[in-house]
């Protein structure tokens, strides 16, 4: 049936008054559904046993669920909180009868010490070891990398570093532990900002393993992928020592031959369109270590500045980008070089940790509660992702790349479907009932997430 152009179109004469009346409305529907998951999985008691030590008269783990509504909704900064201090849903994933101030939320955060964000940073491990043994993964890929996070000039523990975009702000250059089937964060630790991006990986990655180890046993395959920056002798020995597989990028540096190497590789393999790889041995002598490593070329189209390798040869072969990879996966050439590759997926994890999860905010100046926020921020992320998981995502095909093994949604997305749904908290015999507008499309995902919870 064909529809009157009147039909579809309506006059708007004048401006709407604006009234603010004390009413129990919300933003945020899709946060009852959150809330049922996180009351699910003990999210409550947990911080309360983990931060039980923190003195505050609304609760630690109140405290720290109200910072997680807040990132969920889409606030960024403390000052935010007074915006959604009347939403009757806020409130109630929290457990709060009234919201505190900024200023209450930031002295609760500066009573952290190291003990504390080692305890809050030990049950987000926890929690995403316990969301991926109900996936059954018979192998986890770790990417670690660090980030930079750019403060103000007074804040505790800032430095410079090498940051090439800002070169004059202090920062802190927090070490991830990327889980890249899920894009979980495993373990987080913050460093000031003048670190080299090695410094402390082995103590992090010593525990990243003992964690997975004593929680999931040896029946599930570890393998690790990092940048030429952990191209350490430490790094190394403790990795085959614990028998994990890993792909490490290597650094063209004078002390390695890896230019006479290359230019002895008689036969290039072709891997991808543009690339060509030569596998060889690396001889690392001054750490006596002897390593199966992947050469590999791009073809581009000019004289490349960013290797200093392109005089090996003729100027008939075109110009080539040369990388190199050092591995001890059972991998062929085509594969390694899809592995290697897949790293590129946690910068849009990273991305979202920013953007979405506020990382990339330092509510204070102090260094102990500024890591007690970002161990928040990855607790947010995961607990969403974990929700994903166990309710909406679906598994994607197999990739070489081995990248995420579901199709989970960005934090902005799932905000726009499921969070910012304008409700109302209605008495309705006898019963607390939060009713929304109707919508299909609202009303069939949200059937389904609740049938998957309550199941």
């Amino acid at each position: 049936m064909r529809l009157s152009v009147a039909s579809l179109r309506r006059v708007v004469k004048r401006d709407l008054p604006i009234e603010f009346v004390p009413q129990a409305l919300t933003s945020y529907g899709g946060l009852e559904l959150l809330r049922r998951y996180v009351q699910q999985i003990d999210l409550a008691g947990r911080l309360r046993r983990a931060l039980g030590r923190l003195g505050t008269d609304y609760g630690s783990a109140r405290l720290s669920l109200l910072v997680l509504a807040l990132l969920y909704v889409g606030g960024r900064r403390l000052e935010h909180l007074r915006y959604v201090a009347g939403d009757p849903l806020v409130a109630r994933f929290c457990g709060l009868a009234r919201v505190p101030t900024a200023r209450t939320l930031g002295n609760w955060l500066r009573q952290f010490t190291r003990g504390t964000v080692a305890a809050l940073a030990q049950l987000n491990q926890t929690l995403v070891t316990e969301a991926i043994t109900r996936l059954d993964l018979p192998r986890l890929t770790i990417d670690v990398d660090g980030t930079v996070v750019r403060t103000g000039a007074t804040v505790g523990w800032a430095f410079r570093g090498f940051n090439p975009h800002h070169r004059k702000d202090p920062s802190y250059y927090p070490l991830l532990a990327h889980l890249a089937q899920t894009g979980h964060i495993l373990r987080l630790k913050n460093r000031p900002g003048n670190v080299h991006d090695s410094t402390q990986a082995v103590g992090f990655l010593r525990e990243v393993i003992q964690d997975l180890r004593t929680q999931l046993g040896r029946r599930v395959g570890l393998e690790f992928r990092m940048d030429a920056a952990f191209f350490q002798r430490e790094v190394f020995r403790l990795l085959t020592a614990r028998g994990r597989g890993y792909a490490i990028k290597v650094g063209y540096w004078h002390w390695l031959p890896l230019k006479r190497l290359a230019a002895e590789c008689r036969e290039w393999v072709p891997v991808a369109p543009d690339v060509t790889a030569c596998e060889t041995m690396l001889d690392v002598r001054p750490w006596q270590l002897r390593l199966r490593v992947m050469l590999y070329r791009r073809h581009v189209q000019h004289r490349s500045p960013r290797n200093f390798q392109l005089d090996l040869f003729t100027p008939d072969d075109g110009h080539f980008e040369y990388h190199a990879v050092a591995t001890n996966l059972p991998l062929g050439l085509p594969a390694l070089f899809a592995f290697i590759a897949g790293r590129g997926a946690q910068e849009k994890t990273l991305a979202e940790l920013k953007g979405e999860f506020a990382l990339a905010v330092v509510p204070t100046k102090h260094y102990a509660a500024n890591s007690a926020w970002q161990q928040l921020s990855i607790l947010a992320h995961n607990v969403a992702r974990s929700f994903q998981l166990a309710t909406v995502a679906e598994p994607k095909p197999r990739s070489r790349k081995r990248t995420y093994a579901y199709l989970i949604r960005s934090m902005r997305t799932l905000r726009f479907l499921l969070v910012a749904r304008a409700g109302r908290v209605a008495r309705i015999g006898g019963r607390t009932v939060l009713r929304l507008a109707e919508n299909p499309a609202t009303e069939q995902l949200y059937g389904r997430i609740a049938q998957r919870l309550a199941a």
